[in-house]
């Protein structure tokens, strides 16, 4: 597996760099980011990666989210990747910004012509640690996760549905029931099928529902004035899904914050303590 450097900048004592490879999951050119931390030159450091949300792309988070500073204090690793396949060459992948480029939902489409490519949830929970413990200073044993809006589901249905592999789990805003709410229809309408049944496995809420949950704290930062709240996230059936299950949830709805980045900076030091204090733990 080989991995093509693209930049590469000193950032708060260690190193943010933008790379590419050829993914097998995706039949794509895939980009992600990296930020290595100046503890990683003492030896291997855990991995925190970043599941950024609709419309956005490996550089968003790393440009605007302010975690780098938060991660080299506490000696974490960052791993931000791109939320879909681009280029695949699948008519109709640029149509609309919810779904397709941009709008993969960390879900493996099942549904053609979308399955040969829009498999971004193997490609996050395995094809990509695999790249980053081969060729960065990485701890393989431990992993956390979390992620933005599309990025928080993804972050929170990976982690619920491999909890052997993540250590820690949070999220920023994120869609907590897709299979209750206009983004996830049409996603999972688009990639997987009319079978809802078949949705289940990529709705948070579900999971918790159906006896899946994490060893661990889950930490959610919601906005009260999110543009998005009401129609699209449902942090509320989450969290009583969560208190049916004896799943420790920890949701603090945050007075006047919108969906912005501006939100995600504000409490972005507060999330990566929160990895930092699990995978210390580790």
């Amino acid at each position: 597996m080989s991995v093509e450097t693209l930049s590469q900048q000193r950032c708060f004592g260690g190193v943010q760099g933008i790379f590419q490879h050829v993914s097998e999951q995706t039949a794509t050119v895939m980009r992600f980011a990296v930020y290595v931390p100046e503890a990683a030159g003492r030896g291997p450091v855990p991995v925190l990666y970043y599941l950024a949300g609709l419309t956005c792309t490996e550089e968003t988070a790393t440009i605007k989210a302010g975690a780098q500073a938060h991660a080299a204090r506490h000696g974490l690793m960052l791993v931000m990747p791109d939320t879909s396949p681009r280029g695949a060459g699948v008519e109709g992948e640029d149509d609309n910004w919810d779904f397709g480029t941009g709008a993969g939902f960390y879900l493996d489409a099942t549904l053609m012509p979308w399955a040969s490519n829009y498999r971004m949830c193997s490609y996050v929970t395995n094809e990509l640690p695999a790249l980053i413990e081969a060729h960065f200073p990485a701890n393989m044993e431990v992993r956390g996760i979390f992620g933005h809006s599309m990025g928080g589901h993804g972050a929170l249905t990976i982690a619920l549905n491999n909890p052997e592999r993540y250590r820690s789990v949070s999220a920023f805003a994120p869609i907590c029931a897709p299979t209750q709410c206009p983004w996830g229809d049409k996603a999972f309408r688009g990639y997987l099928g009319e079978d809802s049944g078949a949705w289940q496995n990529y709705d948070a809420t579900s999971l918790v529902r159906s006896g899946r949950t994490f060893d661990g704290r889950i930490l959610i930062d919601q906005g009260t004035d999110d543009q998005f709240l009401a129609e699209q996230l449902h942090p509320e059936k989450f969290s009583d899904a969560c208190a049916g299950a004896d799943q420790r949830l920890e949701l603090r709805m945050q007075q006047g914050y919108d969906h912005s980045y501006y939100f995600i900076q504000t409490f972005m030091s507060d999330h990566i303590a929160h990895h930092a204090a699990a995978l210390a733990h580790a």
